[in-house]
């Protein structure tokens, strides 16, 4: 209990990303009901003004999730069907896209939203440990220890400059490149994730 403690919190960290990129479509693809992840990103909507998409695959889940966010579901604006197909015809436009890779076609969706987004995406993936997700993506992804596995990663959309479809580094809305660095405090334990941005960028701690 010590240990688990100390790791950072996974919807606490989805919260932060979207939050400090202004996300203004959210779009979370839940393997069963939605939880805390899909909790997280009710918070960071109300700092950023966003809309909050959660797509379940059945009525179940559906009603499932309902129950579990009570009265926060009416914060979320809840689809029922296909991830794959919903992300890459109804919300190309997603400028944050949350996939559970516990989801049976994780890849395909991961796949689906690699190409012809109009606007520039970051994508996470939760429950990423011990799947093939990050090596399969062809994008510069990074899979970050936190929780069951973090996968993140950018995909330039058709209007950024140049209008190309390969990712670049998480987050970096500015195009100026930017790597991952986990630090663990020797005293407490505590794992701390920054965001570096060079030449001249300023640091970003989740």
């Amino acid at each position: 209990m010590a240990k688990r403690s100390n790791e950072p919190d996974v919807a606490e960290f989805i919260s932060a990303i979207a939050a400090e990129n202004n996300a203004q479509l959210m779009v979370v693809a839940c393997a069963e009901a939605a939880g805390s992840t899909t909790q997280g990103l009710i918070a960071a909507s109300h700092q950023t003004g966003g809309r909050l998409i959660c797509i379940v695959k059945g009525i179940e889940e559906l009603h499932s999730s309902k129950q579990a966010l009570s009265s926060d579901a009416n914060q979320v604006e809840f689809v029922v069907g296909n991830a794959q197909t919903l992300l890459s015809n109804d919300y190309k436009s997603a400028d944050l896209v949350v996939i559970d890779c516990n989801l049976e076609n994780h890849e395909g969706i991961l796949g689906a939203i690699q190409s012809e987004r109009e606007k520039s995406t970051i994508v996470l993936g939760y429950n990423a440990f011990w799947k093939d997700s990050w090596v399969w993506s062809r994008l510069n992804s990074h899979l970050l220890p936190i929780g069951e596995g973090l996968l993140l990663m950018r995909i330039a959309g058709q209007s950024d400059n140049g209008g190309g479809k390969k990712g670049g580094h998480g987050g970096n809305k500015s195009g100026r490149p930017s790597h991952w660095v986990v630090k663990v405090d020797k005293c407490t334990g505590e794992e701390h994730v920054f965001r570096i941005r060079s030449p001249g960028g300023r640091v970003v701690r989740a």
